[in-house]
């Protein structure tokens, strides 16, 4: 799944993942074969640093989160290292750890996934208490699709009684464990541990969590919610109810969703929770272009840092990037705030010593990267409208 993105300035996330984490992260996004993709502690790992450099490209165009975020079991920590309530190094090593972890207690107790389609979650959930064993609800995933987990033979039994209830067919997940159970237990008092040496961000941008579908802006709530995801059920539907104003407004309103990282399945969840929205998936380069279209809704142009320090977003607007990776720190003498006149050559800071400025004129929108931030080549630090 990494294969189109080698070529592309966001595939150095890769590397610093693989130098933050100790694993060969390439490798597993390049190279590995399925048996090794099974393992928890590699999936894990490969699918949160595929999700970031995904992110990473994105933002180079300027575009970023406003409504919320949220994830899809270690998918949350991408969406937390989204809002900046986890810094890039910290989730590294904590996804790295929590697979870790998960693989231990898989190994340390068989457990299966299925997928239930084409019943309601009730009564899915009725067929996992019918059957009397260790199975349970382990992801609301829509209206018609929800996960159960647990013992072999209960989930093949909890199964074949959902499909008499009505269910259209049930499938086996190819993953190493029954995740989002009691089976979990052991991995969640490691997981503790490591969470409670991790440093987590307030944030502007209200984070969805698993567990409770409720939005969360507080660093300090995330290592109770966290621990709580790895033996509780993923709320996802509900989750996407919440960001797309359902369950606290009434109706839904004209979010777009943006859906990072390998596949289609989260969009095609969002489409069945909500019909009325669009749903919009990157996953290889080429969804960048229609990306930009899609949030211009006109014929916008683009492209990447070829000479010069800036990227042409829309006609009237403007994003100034970094020349190079590193920390990021403004310049004195010049507020950054929105209504800040800017002219050609201002500058605006500096990228581990070598100067930002803008190759633009206009009045500053926004700041995209916070003093002491690491940045990379390429990543927008403020936003203009151009005059």
């Amino acid at each position: 799944m990494g294969r189109p993105w080698t070529f592309h300035p966001s595939w150095e996330i890769v590397e610093d993942a693989s130098e933050a984490s100790g694993h060969d992260i390439a490798h597993l996004l390049l190279d590995a074969t399925m048996e090794e993709l099974t393992e928890t502690r590699n999936a894990q790992l490969a699918t949160f640093t595929f999700t970031l450099v995904v992110l990473d490209a994105v933002e180079r165009l300027g575009v970023e989160p406003t409504g919320g975020v949220a994830g899809h079991s270690v998918g949350e920590y991408s969406a937390l290292a989204a809002s900046g309530i986890l810094g890039f190094e910290d989730s590294v090593r904590v996804v790295a750890e929590r697979g870790a972890a998960m693989q231990a207690a898989a190994d340390a107790q068989q457990g299966v996934m299925a997928i239930v389609d084409g019943c309601d979650s009730d009564t899915t959930d009725i067929a996992c208490r019918l059957a009397d064993g260790d199975v349970w609800v382990a992801n609301f995933n829509s209206a018609e699709e929800t996960v159960i987990a647990g013992n072999p033979d209960a989930v093949a039994l909890a199964g074949a009684i959902a499909v008499g209830m009505g269910a259209r067919r049930v499938t086996p997940v190819p993953v190493s464990g029954a995740f989002h159970t009691p089976f979990m237990e052991p991995a969640r008092t490691r997981l503790k541990k490591i969470l409670a040496s991790t440093t987590f961000h307030d944030s502007d941008i209200p984070v969805v969590a698993n567990v409770d579908a409720r939005n969360h802006e507080g660093g300090a709530e995330w290592p109770r919610l966290l621990s709580a995801q790895l033996c509780n059920p993923v709320r996802w539907r509900h989750s996407v109810m919440r960001l797309g104003g359902i369950l606290d407004r009434g109706a839904d309103t004209e979010w777009l969703f943006l859906e990072l990282g390998p596949g289609d399945s989260l969009a095609n969840m969002i489409r069945q929770t909500l019909p009325s929205v669009t749903a919009f998936t990157v996953s290889v380069p080429a969804d960048l272009d229609r990306l930009v279209e899609t949030v211009s809704g006109t014929e916008a142009t683009h492209a990447f840092a070829t000479g010069h320090q800036g990227e042409h977003l829309y006609v009237s607007e403007r994003v100034v990037i970094s020349p190079n990776a590193g920390i990021f720190e403004p310049a004195t003498g010049i507020e950054l705030s929105p209504g800040t006149g800017i002219e050609v050559g201002t500058l605006l800071g500096t990228v581990s010593g070598e100067e930002v400025r803008s190759p633009f004129a206009g009045r500053l929108e926004g700041t995209l990267a916070h003093p002491g931030e690491r940045v990379q080549t390429g990543q927008p630090i403020v936003w203009l409208h151009a005059s």
